[in-house]
């Protein structure tokens, strides 16, 4: 079972880092929780693939910048009708 774990982690990490995508994505994209893929990247994955965790971790970050110009965004085209 913890090589399953393992596995989804370091799967969720290169999907993430290869598609500059969202937790949220990433979770539609594997038939995940958006917590479930939180935990895999913040807790499990640094602790077998440390290297791997710091390049998603710079992903994520940018993302949680972004989070407020993407919601405006989001609102935006809501109240438009594109």
């Amino acid at each position: 079972m913890r090589t399953d774990i393992e596995e989804r982690a370091c799967d969720l990490a290169l999907y993430i880092i290869e598609h500059q995508a969202t937790v949220r994505t990433a979770a539609k994209q594997f038939g995940i929780s958006k917590s479930t893929v939180h935990k895999d990247l913040s807790q499990r994955l640094p602790a077998f693939n440390k290297p791997l965790y710091l390049q998603v971790k710079q992903v994520l970050e940018v993302n949680k910048a972004e989070r407020h110009i993407r919601g405006g965004i989001a609102t935006r085209k809501k109240y438009k009708g594109d």
